[in-house]
């Protein structure tokens, strides 16, 4: 353990940046000294649609806030290998992430990670928090005739 450190761990696609995105964060921030954020590669996204932002530039867009200390890539095989190098103190997880935190305890808890779990209830309810709502608001408003190309693109 380091002294007196606490580290936090998020994790997250961060496709489409927004403020849901910022509220996670600073709330993840808040619960130690340093955050680590592991932003999902391309491949490994498997839940929701592929994101249209790649993944360097959103490792690029989440580095560049300032709740984070460092921001890295997923593991491209183990999505427990950046963990077990960064040693967490705490790992967030979002009000609408996909994991099961007692499942995810018992799988840190064989693999000798000592991170306590913290599901973050709290959420903007803006109405362009997501980036669904934001690709739905986009189509609706930019490409009105769904699947028919204009001329002038």
């Amino acid at each position: 353990m380091r002294t007196g450190l606490i580290r936090v761990l998020a994790t997250g696609t961060f496709d489409l940046l927004h403020p849901g995105h910022l509220m996670y964060l600073e709330q993840s921030r808040a619960l130690g000294d340093e955050l680590v954020v592991i932003v999902a590669r391309d491949a490994n996204v498997k839940h929701k649609p592929k994101p249209i932002i790649p993944q360097d530039q959103r490792l690029l867009m989440v580095s560049a806030l300032k709740m984070v200390d460092r921001a890295v890539l997923g593991s491209e095989t183990d999505m427990f290998q950046p963990i077990e190098e960064f040693k967490p103190d705490i790992i967030t997880l979002g009000y609408d992430q996909h994991f099961d935190a007692v499942l995810l305890k018992e799988e840190l808890a064989t693999r000798g990670i000592d991170a306590r779990v913290v599901r973050l209830e709290g959420h903007d309810p803006c109405p362009l928090c997501s980036s669904r709502i934001i690709v739905a608001k986009v189509l609706e408003e930019r490409c009105p005739k769904r699947g028919r190309l204009s001329p002038k693109g």
